[in-house]
């Protein structure tokens, strides 16, 4: 008998099977029996491994072969032919074009079928749907293969080794395809089983490890394929829709940023000459509609108008948060209106303060003065480029008085299409002067020459014996004096009850709600609902009020009321007062409003940006040397804390 070794002993090289033949040798059933398979010279050697003879499986099944099988002679593997096929031709690549913008507007709006950044211009290409996002241009390219029949997702057919599958497959596959899309040959479609990372643009970025990779077993594929979060649109306010060109791909529209805050503009659209394009009506104005959007979808301005009569007193709250920036709201305000009476001799010290409170986000637009009244506008920084001059007129009530303690200060713009008046006033002071606060307030109406220069935005509804009737919106805020008619003891028993006072039954003897009704004064105009104690008179430093020998009666004589040219444009948020600033005999008031703004004309003359730049440097200065003061006490506060263990 033969032994094992004799049928492996090297023999005559056989006969080279034809090219693209695998080993085809009949194979064990499920009894032990060699099943019999396609007809194939028996020797012709595998491509995967040595050349076995005949014998060999009868040889290893010990049973004893017919005859002696001839020796034959191992040899290495034959390789299989990879062809060119297999990656992108140069011809072809050469051929592509990167395709225009319009053509990427059509592809983003949906108006003609997608196609990928790059494409071939050879005839008779094949349309293909969207490719996922965040593929490369390669395999967005390359056409779908069609599937073997009883594979899956690629996978070869069973029975057959991998190697030998792709090697024999592949340049079937891709010659069928090319000669059905009349072509140059190009690789399989290859779709991940989930979306890849975005690619990045920087050639560096470690984005490009795993971006072409479709194997998820690559070991920072996981943390690679996390979506990252990108700003899609840019807005000062939510609800932007997005922009067209925020998009993270390789085409022409990668040259916007994504996270630009500025609006894309269309190339056409900067071409187009229609007579609308440029016009003062046109939706393009820099006041218009469009514009307006922008920044106030809603169309509603945020506004904080307060009133304080500071006494003349020297010495400034230590803080002003509670005053400009309440706890009750949750956003600081567009734009900021503050009128004082009897203000600080430094009237410089106080803007700086109030510019110090606000921060970097606000600009001191205006500030006016009429002898110790003060009037200070700021306006967020994103917002100057759209109002319009600030201009401002003054009133003297009492002539006789060589300080102007009594009088009134109106300070006018007109912000996009909408016209604002605000007015600060000191009416005549003592219980039982109603007559005189009444002529304080018509000769304020009389005087006060506003506007001069910006035009009126609706000139049929003004009256030129009334300032408020030229204005859109009208805020009117001030010291008015009107007191609390019946007595210091009447007040006092109403005050008793602690917290539960009834405001309602005190304001029946509110004298200015009473000459209200009458339409002796203010008329058109409206006042939140108080639900806050009266703001006159406390002691200095405490929250009692009057205990000198004057005893006055407690009253409501700070008040802010407003008017608009609409029914309804301007809707009160919140009415109160800062009960913990105490450095004068009067609380200071504040009142939240929402405002309705409209588009306007690029005819009115424009503030061009102006603000106070120096106050700016010296608040933000003084708010950065503050804060470093604050962080050095609690560092050196904790440093000398002494733990003492006994």
């Amino acid at each position: 008998m033969p032994s094992k070794a004799a049928s492996l002993r090297p023999s005559e090289p056989a006969p080279q099977p034809p090219e693209g033949r695998t080993l085809q040798g009949p194979l064990p059933g499920a009894d032990g029996a060699l099943a019999p398979r396609e007809a194939s010279p028996p020797d012709a050697p595998g491509p995967e491994s040595p050349a076995l003879g005949c014998s060999a499986p009868a040889a290893l099944s010990g049973e004893e072969p017919p005859a002696p099988a001839a020796p034959l002679t191992p040899r290495p593997p034959a390789r299989p032919r990879l062809e060119r096929a297999l990656s992108l031709d140069d011809r072809g690549w050469r051929r592509r074009r990167f395709r225009g913008s319009q053509e990427d507007l059509e592809a983003r709006n949906g108006t003609s079928p997608s196609r990928s950044s790059v494409q071939s211009e050879g005839p008779g290409a094949p349309a293909h749907s969207c490719s996922p996002p965040c593929l490369s241009a390669s395999l967005q390219e390359i056409p779908k293969s069609r599937r073997v029949p009883g594979s899956e997702r690629g996978s070869p057919s069973s029975g057959g080794d991998p190697l030998s599958g792709v090697a024999s497959s592949a340049p079937n596959l891709l010659h069928r395809d090319a000669a059905v899309a009349g072509s140059s040959p190009r690789l399989t479609s290859l779709l991940p089983p989930r979306p890849l990372p975005a690619l990045g643009l920087d050639i560096a970025s470690c984005s490009l490890r795993t971006a072409n990779k479709v194997d998820p077993d690559l070991a920072d594929y996981k943390l690679r394929a996390q979506p990252r979060l990108v700003r899609a649109h840019s807005s000062l306010v939510p609800g932007r829709p997005r922009s067209p060109l925020a998009c993270d791909d390789c085409s022409l529209r990668s040259a916007k940023s994504s996270f630009s805050l500025l609006a894309p503009i269309r190339t056409k659209d900067v071409r187009s000459r229609s007579y609308l394009e440029g016009s003062l009506l046109a939706s393009g104005a820099l006041l218009g509609a469009e514009e307006l959007a922008r920044y106030f979808p809603d169309r509603n301005v945020a506004l904080f108008a307060a009133t304080w009569n500071m006494q003349g007193q020297k010495e400034l709250p230590p803080s002003l948060d509670e005053f400009l920036l309440p706890a009750e709201a949750d956003y600081a305000q567009d734009l900021y209106a503050i009128g004082v009476q009897e203000g600080c001799s430094d009237r410089r010290e106080w803007e700086t303060r109030l510019q110090e409170t606000l921060g970097p986000h606000y600009v001191l637009l205006a500030s006016a003065a009429h002898g110790v009244l003060y009037m200070a506008l700021f306006i967020r920084r994103d917002l100057i480029w759209f109002c319009s001059e600030v201009e401002s007129s003054t009133v003297t009530t009492r002539i006789v008085s060589q300080i102007k303690t009594k009088g009134a200060l109106g300070v006018s713009f007109t912000f996009f299409g909408t016209s604002f008046l605000f007015i600060t006033s000191h009416f005549t002071s003592g219980d039982g002067k109603v007559a005189e606060r009444l002529l304080d307030y018509t000769r304020t109406v009389q005087a006060l020459a506003l506007p001069r220069n910006v035009p009126d935005t609706n000139p049929y509804r003004s009256s030129a014996a009334d300032v408020t009737t030229r204005f859109d919106q009208v805020f009117w805020f001030g010291d008015f004096n009107f007191r609390l008619s019946g007595g210091r003891a009447a007040v006092d028993a109403l005050l008793g009850k602690g917290l539960a006072v009834d405001v309602p039954a005190l304001l029946e003897h509110d004298q200015l709600i009473r000459e209200m009704r009458r339409g002796s004064i203010f008329k058109g105009f409206q006042e939140p609902d108080i639900h806050f104690l009266p703001s006159y008179k406390f002691d200095i430093g405490k929250d009692t009020y009057d205990s000198t020998s004057k005893q006055r009666t407690p009253s409501y004589t700070d008040r802010i009321l407003y008017r608009s040219r609409h029914k309804g444009d301007i809707c009160p948020v919140r009415y109160s007062s800062c009960a913990g600033i105490r450095t004068s005999d009067h609380r200071p008031v504040y009142g939240l409003f929402r405002v309705k703004v409209r588009p306007g004309r690029d005819n009115i003359p424009l503030a061009a940006g102006k603000f106070d730049r120096e106050l700016y440097l010296i608040g933000i200065k003084r708010r950065i040397s503050k804060e470093i003061q604050r962080q050095q006490a609690l560092q050196s506060q904790s440093s000398s804390t002494i733990c003492s263990v006994s």
